[in-house]
């Protein structure tokens, strides 16, 4: 079971196992914002809520200004497993500028493709090859890349992982 840490001011941090946020809970380094209670933690001290949500005591401010490394799984996961010029399922990455032609690995020149997609296109760009692409590929955006671990949010996390107005 996972834990959604919060910073002082309800923004998301990352996400612990549940027996580090009670570790947090009990050293009074947090406080439980939502618990678990059809999963109670039972030991032979005594009995616990499981948290599903935390609040840390102390203020912690979420570092914006780091840039997001390109990876082949983070290109994968921010186009969905999806080919970006048939729609297919996804297992490579493929350069929209080809790397011989000057392409460079950044998050606007890679888009997740299709075994097939990516073999026809080779080493062309997708203005040679008649194709147009399904998105225009950039930088992930999104609570979910900023948050260490919220890949696979639970449902009682989504009123603090949603966007601040």
């Amino acid at each position: 079971m996972r834990t959604l840490v919060l910073n002082a001011g309800y923004e998301p941090l990352a996400v612990v196992s549940f027996k580090r946020a009670l570790v947090l809970v009990m050293n009074h380094k947090a406080t439980i914002v939502q618990a678990d209670s059809g999963h109670p933690i039972c030991a032979a001290s005594g009995s616990w809520d499981r948290p599903s949500v935390i609040l840390l005591t102390r203020y912690v401010r979420i570092p914006r200004s780091r840039a997001m490394p390109v990876s082949r799984r983070g290109v994968l996961r921010r186009d969905e497993h999806r080919c970006g010029y048939c729609g297919k399922s996804a297992s490579t990455i493929d350069h929209v500028q080809p790397r011989s032609r000057g392409g460079r690995d950044t998050w606007d020149n890679l888009v997740a493709c299709c075994l097939r997609c990516n073999n026809l296109k080779s080493d062309r760009t997708p203005a040679e090859m008649g194709w147009n692409l399904l998105f225009h590929p950039g930088l992930p955006a999104g609570t979910t890349w900023v948050v260490r671990g919220a890949e696979r949010p639970l449902p009682q996390w989504d009123e603090f992982l949603a966007p601040a107005a």
